[in-house]
């Protein structure tokens, strides 16, 4: 089994790349093809690489940077680190493809080099949102700011697949984000999706608002890109808040540092639980590959959860499945794809 990761993908490339691969291929038994410039890659991984691990190196001149357009860059850098990754997995010689690089870029080639599952109008990014008793699968959390009800339904299609084959979550609930829980509130795209939902065969439950999702109490949400995006960066900044506060409040005294002290295991199980490198990446559900972004800012162990979620989605068969998903549900409520322009 072997997986492509974008060497040239975080903002501190390569070493968090580099580092993250070794940790994986030891503790996960994987092979890791670092896609990058050979001449930066080659020097470190020999250093760090003591055990021998499983670990190679496909040259990829060029690098898609965060701020480049990712239309352009293609075309100026069309040797770059996400392409050839991509490519590796076209080819069939690597199962998935992890990139901690540029959202836009990555979307945008993996669109051009493995396109999309057949029955898929928009991809979507997915999310692991930390909610009472586990994760709640959130899409979409970006790829698209302005969706139809037909995405909204595939993304409840292929969001049910991801939490009932990695996540091992039988029948996931299927809820809808909606500013009321009642059927008919809403913004015109969540009535008009409603009765799709409703007549999908899913699990569907209705409405759900923020407090719901956090309560666990769906394992899917679906939303449109916007919405999505909005609600995941808020989040983390309301996590960031509580645990920056909490943290300043337990050190005020040295009443409130003993108190800290005898409650650090508590405090221990939040800060992993709110900890995004514990999730390692997201996948893009949608594109007829497996492919995974993490975060910018991914620290060594981030990649390396970025490859274990990878490494799940591979044993599931997960591609299969949502190939195999879409193509029952879509047929049997005869539901047309609409053309992406």
């Amino acid at each position: 089994m072997a997986i492509a990761l974008d060497a040239m993908g975080s903002d501190r490339y390569p070493e968090p790349e580099i580092q993250g691969a070794l940790m994986a291929a030891e503790a996960l038994n994987l092979e890791v093809i670092l896609v990058g410039d050979q001449s930066r890659l080659e020097p470190r991984l020999r250093a760090l690489n003591t055990h021998n691990l499983p670990i190679s190196i496909e040259h990829a001149p060029d690098v898609l940077e965060m701020a480049d357009k990712p239309v352009e860059a293609a075309r100026l850098k069309p040797r770059n680190s996400m392409a050839v990754g991509l490519e590796l997995v076209k080819k069939g010689k690597a199962q998935a493809f992890v990139s901690a690089g540029n959202t836009g870029g990555v979307m945008f080639n993996a669109l051009r080099v493995l396109g999309r599952v057949p029955g898929v109008a928009r991809p979507a990014l997915t999310a692991l949102f930390p909610v009472r008793g586990g994760y709640c699968v959130v899409l979409d959390i970006g790829a698209n700011a302005d969706c139809r009800p037909e995405f909204l339904l595939q993304f409840a299609i292929m969001g049910s697949v991801y939490a009932e084959k990695v996540l091992r979550k039988p029948h996931p609930r299927v809820g809808l984000l909606s500013n009321g829980e009642e059927p008919g509130k809403g913004n015109q795209l969540v009535k008009e999706t409603y009765p799709l939902l409703e007549k999908s065969g899913l699990n569907f439950i209705g409405n759900v608002e923020g407090k719901e999702v956090f309560n666990g109490e769906a394992d899917v949400v679906v939303t449109d890109g916007f919405t999505g995006n909005v609600m995941l960066k808020s989040s983390e900044a309301v996590a960031k808040l509580i645990t920056d506060v909490l943290r300043e409040a337990l050190m005020a005294s040295w009443r409130t540092k003993l108190g800290a002290l005898l409650a650090k295991p508590a405090f221990s199980h939040i800060r992993k639980m709110l900890d995004p490198s514990e999730v390692g990446a997201a996948p893009l559900l949608g594109i007829d590959g497996l492919v995974f972004i993490g975060h910018g800012r991914s620290d060594a162990r981030a990649i390396m959860n970025a490859l274990r979620v990878a490494h799940e989605a591979i044993q599931a068969n997960l591609l299969e499945n949502l190939r195999d998903a879409l193509k029952e549900r879509l047929s049997s409520l005869e539901t047309p794809t609409p053309e992406d322009h």
